[in-house]
C-alpha cells in the first residue's frame, strides 16, 4: 500500500498515518489509535496483535483500496482518501457477514 502512496506522491508520515486510519476505520469502525486501546497496547504493533480474521480483514481493505488507487489514478491526498475508504468498506461489509 505504501509503495503505491509514495507513486502518487503522498507523504509518509502524517498523510501515510491518515490513511491508514481512514482505512482501519472503514473496515472495524475504529480509528488505528481507538483499535490499539481496545486491544490494550501501548507500543506494541497492532497488526502483531491481531487475530487471524482480524488481520485477513486488514489485508482485504489494503489490497482493495491498492487496487482501486491502480485503476482510479488519483492526483490529490483528498482523492486518495475517498478510495481509502472505499476500499476499507470492502472489508468492512466481509466483517458483518
Amino acid at each position: 500500500m505504501t509503495d503505491e502512496w509514495k507513486k502518487r506522491g503522498l507523504k509518509e508520515g502524517f498523510q501515510f498515518a491518515t490513511l491508514t486510519d481512514i482505512i482501519t476505520k472503514a473496515w472495524s469502525g475504529k480509528t488505528t489509535k481507538e483499535y490499539k486501546v481496545l486491544k490494550g497496547l501501548k507500543k506494541e504493533n497492532l497488526r502483531d496483535n491481531m487475530t487471524n480474521t482480524e488481520l485477513i480483514l486488514n489485508m482485504l481493505a489494503e489490497a482493495s483500496t491498492k487496487d482501486i488507487s491502480q485503476a482510479e489514478n488519483p492526483e490529490t491526498f483528498e482523492e486518495s482518501a475517498k478510495i481509502a475508504q472505499d476500499g476499507g468498506k470492502i472489508a468492512g461489509t466481509q466483517e458483518k457477514h
